[in-house]
């Protein structure tokens, strides 16, 4: 197992997005509990991955930080649903 605790590595298919921002994308981090391996990253990367305007997530289970970029500021009650959907908990943005 990895440092982080993760059941798999960033390399892996369970990880979704980049790190490339382009010109007029916003960046959002946001506290998500109950993330613990590499599958909960790749399930809440799929769920938020699917709403419109999403160009980018990147969740991290060791930190419990998915961030999220966006063409747009993304709706927080959509993403709060998103992650519900994958089966986990959204605190709010990070500070």
């Amino acid at each position: 197992m990895a440092e982080n605790s993760s059941c798999c590595t960033p390399e892996d298919s369970c990880h979704s997005g980049g790190t490339d921002v382009q010109a007029g994308e916003v960046t959002t981090t946001y506290r998500v509990t109950g993330m613990t391996c590499g599958h909960c990253e790749g399930a809440v990367s799929s769920e938020i991955g699917e709403l419109a305007g999403v160009s980018s997530v990147q969740a991290v289970a060791a930190t419990g930080l998915v961030t999220v970029t966006s063409k747009a500021p993304l709706d927080e009650d959509a993403v709060r649903a998103a992650v519900d959907e994958a089966g986990y908990e959204l605190v709010g943005q990070a500070a």
